[in-house]
């Protein structure tokens, strides 16, 4: 039987996935990913990214274009048709908010920046792009079956298209979906609760495009979304959890579904893309059991709405991916890996609180209504609007750098995006990010700070600017955007913000010990 040798297998090739390969690539980590589709699945997935997602994105150079969901006012035969009784769709109630996004179909939200809206498909080819822009290996067809771990390798069983074959790694992460088997394997138990939802995501052909207004609309069953030109539909019932998720969805069931929602005999025609999913809400106990760490849908599953899946994904990959390579490396121990679980695991834990309460909040019945009323009123307040939505868009988070000392306005805080001008002229943060390697600014041409971090000088960019709207004389942004020291803080405590995070100083030698 064949064997192959990596020092980081990913099992599993979307988006997650592929970041997290991505991300070791940058720091000259061999990877190679396991992907089990032989190509892009092009059911419905996400439809764009919000909020620290869309950060990411431009920190690593992969911004594809930001634009704003455009806000399409009803005709004046909808219109009538809403004066004559008709329920009035959510989606019409906000018009004073262009461009305003809905937490549990309540469209209230108003982000600070537009969503890219992009679908998922489109970014997994970019992103598969620049793996292989990096040299990453990105096996399609190729299915792990097994594996086995002990204190220095993991052993993958794999089936690829020429047969099984064995597969050795150093570090084994887990990107492979919400029924992982590389979790299931590993032993983490997946506590949560059940999903009480059944809905369906489609693009389907209809008899009658005018037997429903469209729009967002709460039922006595559920919700119904209707968009026409292609025609798109979503339906939500509260009656249980689909007996067999695995089961064929067929053209009868979702036509079923429809029906039941408009109160009509509407004839489904054709499906041309349709998904089926629930709201179960679970979470790993653990993101790491020895040389095996979960990422993305892996460690969490929860509801679709307001899109958290692939920006909570995005931000595990940013979290781990530079903690694993400096372990792969050898500038740091395996207790970094620990930070992974314990700055990660409450913001997937609020995540599922936020969906389980977008779920409750989409229920039907007079109860609901009234909570929903009362809701809005508060969304229609600044402030509140202000911070829902930043729990959803994870603009909220806040990491323990783990030493009071290290304090200053903004550790543990995600670092603005300010404008610098250095020698060769302006620069935002963001673009100086795109090495994915960490980040000393030195806000106040300060000689001490940069003597303090040259020994770091093979891990750790050091850049002298002017900023007009400086935070701080000096921040050390860590790769994945958050800052984990800055003045006031007693500059000599930079060297213990740096051995913490980055390991000890010195350069590495040929064999991956420290010259003393």
């Amino acid at each position: 039987m064949a064997h192959v040798e990596a020092q980081v297998a990913i099992v599993g090739g979307g988006p997650v996935g592929l970041i997290l390969a991505c991300e070791l690539a940058l720091h000259g980590v061999p990877v190679v990913v396991l992907e089990r589709l032989p190509a892009i699945e092009w059911r419905p997935k996400a439809e764009g990214i919000t909020g620290r997602a869309i950060d990411i994105m431009d920190r690593r150079g992969l911004m594809i274009g930001v634009t704003e969901a455009p806000a399409t006012p009803p005709t004046a035969e909808q219109q009538a048709r809403i004066a004559a009784g008709e329920q009035r769709p959510d989606s019409l109630l906000p018009k004073a908010f262009p461009g305003a996004r809905h937490f549990a179909s309540m469209f209230l939200l108003r982000p600070e920046s537009p969503d890219l809206l992009v679908p998922q498909q489109l970014l997994e080819e970019d992103l598969a792009r620049r793996a292989a822009e990096l040299g990453i290996e990105v096996r399609r067809g190729h299915t792990v079956i097994g594996f086995t771990q002990d204190d220095d390798r993991v052993r993958l069983e794999v089936e690829g298209p020429d047969g099984p074959y064995l597969m050795e790694a150093e570090w084994l992460a887990g990107c492979d979906g919400g029924r992982s088997l590389i979790r299931k394997l590993s032993g983490i138990a997946f506590p949560g609760t059940d999903g009480i939802t059944t809905g369906y995501r489609a693009f389907a052909e209809i008899d009658d495009p005018e037997f429903h207004l469209p729009g967002w609309f709460r039922k006595d069953g559920g919700l119904l979304v209707y968009e026409e030109g292609p025609p798109r539909f979503i339906t939500l019932e509260f009656d249980g959890a689909p007996p067999n998720r695995d089961a064929a969805i067929t053209l009868e069931e979702f036509q079923e579904a429809l029906r039941r929602l408009s109160g009509t005999k509407v004839t489904v025609t054709e499906v041309k893309k349709i998904t089926r999913f629930t709201d179960n809400a679970r979470q790993a106990e653990t993101y790491r059991s020895g040389r095996v760490l979960l990422v993305g849908d892996a460690a969490h599953v929860h509801s679709h709405w307001s899109g958290p899946g692939l920006r909570l994904g995005m931000g595990d990959a940013l979290n781990v991916g530079w903690k694993l390579a400096a372990v792969a490396r050898g500038w740091c121990g395996e207790e970094l890996l620990d930070t992974y679980t314990s700055e990660r695991h409450p913001i997937g834990e609020q995540t599922l609180e936020v969906q389980r309460a977008s779920i409750a909040l989409m229920r039907p019945g007079q109860h609901v209504d009234a909570l929903r009323r009362l809701l809005t009123e508060l969304l229609l307040r600044d402030e509140a609007n202000r911070q829902l939505t930043a729990l959803i868009d994870d603009l909220h988070i806040s990491y323990d750098m783990g030493d009071p000392s290290l304090t200053g306005p903004l550790v543990g805080r995600y670092s603005p995006d300010l404008r610098l001008r250095c020698a060769d002229g302006t620069v935002r943060v963001a673009e100086l990010q795109r090495t994915g390697r960490p980040l000393l600014l030195d806000l106040a041409a300060d000689p001490e700070l940069r003597a303090l971090a040259e020994p770091w000088a093979d891990r750790v960019d050091v850049v002298t600017a002017e900023c007009a709207e400086a935070p701080a004389d000096a921040l050390l942004i860590r790769p994945d955007g958050f800052v984990a020291w800055s003045t006031p803080a007693d500059p000599a405590s930079l060297r213990a913000a740096l051995t913490r995070w980055f390991g000890p100083a010195g350069p590495l030698t040929a064999s991956g010990g420290r010259n003393e």
